[in-house]
């Protein structure tokens, strides 16, 4: 059987626009509040700290706000666990993000710890996140301390009538005839998180598309078995 080779382009990255808040409201508000319009003052640089478990949208909410200092001509600093070669501090920084502290390393967490005090005596702001609240973090004291001495926000996965509420909304966006058993089949046999889905999603609507096929449960299997 002939594979078909389904050019569907970049998916679109994490912003603040396509950040599903659901129960997160408070947390997205508050980085809206923060990051403000381009070109004017940012407020107080009180570091930030988001927690959750998986699939909750912490690293899409510091992915989209460093994507969003970006637009607006800062630069940041970024540390996650998987991070093995690191830029020096630089002043010029707008923001330093840190992911995943949860999983850091006693080297990552000593460049942590140095990061942000280089970044509280600059007035710089700090946004982190973690698997857990600042006092349960297996993390050295000093850094520990630090990430829970500013605004804590626990971030919570949407809900199953939620996440089907965004896929039926995103499935209209897009002009697809979502049926009940095709979400049922989505949500059973395929990862769970968002972003996940909603790539399977655009996935779904250009294999649809190239095939002229109605999506359907045989649809999304032959899809599979062609990509």
């Amino acid at each position: 059987m002939q594979q078909l080779v389904l050019d569907m382009g970049l998916p679109a990255g994490p912003s603040l626009q396509n950040f599903s808040a659901g129960a997160n409201e408070a947390a997205l508000a508050h980085l809206k509040l923060w990051l403000g319009p381009a070109g004017t003052p940012r407020r107080s640089p009180v570091p930030t700290y988001l927690w959750g478990g998986n699939a909750c949208g912490k690293t899409h909410l510091l992915k989209a706000m460093g994507e969003a200092l970006q637009e607006q001509g800062a630069r940041v600093g970024w540390l996650d666990a998987g991070v093995q070669v690191t830029p020096e501090f630089d002043e010029s920084w707008a923001c330093v993000l840190m992911d995943d502290v949860h999983a850091y390393s006693t080297a990552q967490q000593q460049l942590a710890f140095n990061w942000f005090v280089h970044a509280q005596t600059l007035q710089m702001a700090v946004l982190a996140s973690g698997s857990l609240p600042p006092a349960d973090l297996k993390l050295r004291d000093d850094l520990r301390t630090r990430l829970g001495g500013g605004h804590v926000f626990v971030l919570q996965a949407l809900s199953e009538p939620e996440r089907r509420a965004v896929l039926r909304q995103a499935a209209d966006e897009r002009g697809i005839a979502l049926s009940g058993e095709v979400m049922d089949y989505m949500l059973t046999r395929f990862s769970r998180d968002l972003g996940s889905l909603m790539e399977l999603l655009k996935l779904m609507d250009g294999y649809a598309l190239q095939t002229r096929r109605a999506i359907t449960i045989p649809l999304i299997k032959a899809m599979m078995d062609n990509t």
